[in-house]
């Protein structure tokens, strides 16, 4: 995906929920569940290896003000699913490096069993 293309580097057209020197927040257009936030750095790299270890603490950090906020906004959010899916195998859909955090609560759809047998 070319730079030009890559909807992660048009930031005008972004609605910030959160922001540092090296990343922004923003709302999943397509959320998993409500309050879905993506963590992006600013830089455009394919996925979340390619970051530096600045963008990737500057991801972290933006992260935990971002889970503060959600459950400040919700308080029945008791817990987060929080990762990046790397390469199209993977289901990464947008090849600008990006993580979810994804809002859970009590009566959700279970996530996947960490083992088959679970």
């Amino acid at each position: 995906m070319s730079i030009g293309a890559c909807p992660f580097c048009i930031a005008d057209s972004l609605a910030f929920t959160g922001e540092n020197k090296l990343a922004f927040a923003i709302r999943d257009k397509f959320p998993v569940r409500p309050l879905h936030t993506l963590v992006v750095p600013k830089r455009h790299v394919a996925d979340i290896f390619e970051t530096t270890v600045e963008e990737r603490e500057a991801i972290h950090r933006l992260a935990l003000q971002c889970r503060s906020a959600i459950i400040r906004e919700d308080p029945d959010v008791q817990g987060f699913n929080f990762g990046s899916n790397v390469g199209a195998a993977a289901g990464q859909k947008i090849f600008h490096a990006h993580v979810h955090l994804i809002p859970r609560r009590s009566g959700d759809t279970p996530p996947p069993p960490a083992r088959p047998d679970d």
